[in-house]
């Protein structure tokens, strides 16, 4: 496949896997799932389908030589660094007319750091069929077949059947709703016409900088002063005096919701976003009582205990228990219950307020 590139969006923070997740490493530098990295995790299922030099990274100035230790092989230039968080629309935006500036002619799959991915030889297929439909002009996004009436996730509507390609069979996108009402959820669910909204996207460079012209136009004006700077050492200054223009907006806003020519191939990976404490231990093995455990220590005494998730590398001991997160760290331990852990988020918020940097 000619010009096809994956561009691994690698910034945020990971606020809601704090305490293991912090400023100077948050969750994308982790080992949460295996021994490896949630980074390298990513680069490693692309093998064999994309090369090292076809993967770029978007991701902050914190984290890039960390990355780059982890996986040399990836060309030091291939990380696009953006100068401060700003969302995920400016970050791929940014990356895109980098990748466009390099190669005219480039496909972009588009993909985050932080989904665990558990069918990996399906996910490349997929995405084998997804940059050939996207040559037709599409906009593809990877819709994930939903196993329960979430409300935490995006849906997208399937429209009328497109094409079958390699088995996969493609649908117009009637539209995406927003992380509806559980009466809403549920009726799509009984519908069969709603994927999850995975946030992997698969488009020719030159359809989004249509996209980002017609939509964001104070940011594709922006990014078409940057690029005619490309490799020169011009670039990171001119990104530097432009960044704080670029609006804080997430892609989905900025330009999926409004693209044309939307199509969407529902799919079963095994996928999970792992962005909190709850949606990490549905991932994790568990024993015959639903308990996951995580941390270098083997000793632990579980008496009477159910459906808890244990991460420390040291001896921790629960006597009845059940539906707990307990997260322990050198400087700070968090328990809360499983239906909470979105709302650690709002733990790292009143520490900035406190003012209480340390921990963050």
């Amino acid at each position: 496949m000619d010009g096809y590139y994956a561009l691994i969006m690698a910034g945020g923070g990971g606020t809601r896997l704090w305490p293991m997740s912090r400023k100077d490493k948050p969750k994308q530098l982790l080992p949460l799932i295996d021994d490896h990295s949630m980074f390298k995790m990513t680069v490693d299922r692309l093998a064999p389908l994309f090369l090292p030099e076809q993967i770029y990274v978007v991701t902050g100035p914190l984290y890039a030589e960390e990355m780059r230790a982890e996986v040399p092989e990836i060309p030091s230039q291939n990380f696009i660094i953006e100068p401060t968080g700003r969302n995920s629309g400016p970050a791929a935006g940014l990356a895109m007319s980098v990748i466009h500036q390099h190669d005219p002619n480039a496909t972009v799959a588009i993909l985050s750091v932080d989904h665990y991915i558990a069918k990996k030889d399906t996910f490349r297929e997929v995405l084998e069929a997804a940059y050939q439909i996207a040559q037709d002009g599409y906009i593809v996004t990877l819709g994930i077949s939903p196993s329960f009436p979430s409300t935490g996730f995006g849906y997208i509507r399937q429209g009328k059947k497109l094409t079958k390609v390699n088995g996969f069979t493609c649908y117009e996108s009637r539209g995406f709703t927003e992380k509806p009402s559980m009466i809403k959820a549920s009726e799509f669910l009984v519908s069969g016409e709603y994927s999850w909204n995975s946030g992997m996207f698969i488009w020719k460079a030159t359809r989004a900088m249509q996209e980002f012209e017609r939509q964001q136009p104070v940011m594709s004006k922006l990014l078409q002063r940057l690029q005619p700077l490309g490799d020169t050492p011009k670039f990171d200054k001119m990104l530097e005096e432009l960044w704080e223009q670029f609006p804080k907006i997430s892609i989905d806003f900025a330009i999926m919701e409004g693209a044309q020519q939307m199509a969407v191939i529902p799919i079963d990976l095994g996928w999970s976003d792992v962005g909190s404490w709850a949606s990490l231990f549905d991932v994790l093995n568990q024993d015959e009582d639903g308990n996951a455990f995580k941390g270098q220590s083997p000793d632990r005494v579980i008496l009477d205990t159910k459906n808890t998730l244990v991460y420390s590398d040291r001896l921790v001991v629960t006597i009845g228990i059940e539906d707990l997160i307990i997260v322990d760290t050198p400087d700070a331990l968090l328990i809360c219950h499983k239906e909470r852990s979105q709302d650690v988020r709002e733990v790292v918020k009143h520490l900035n307020l406190l003012e209480k940097t340390d921990y963050l």
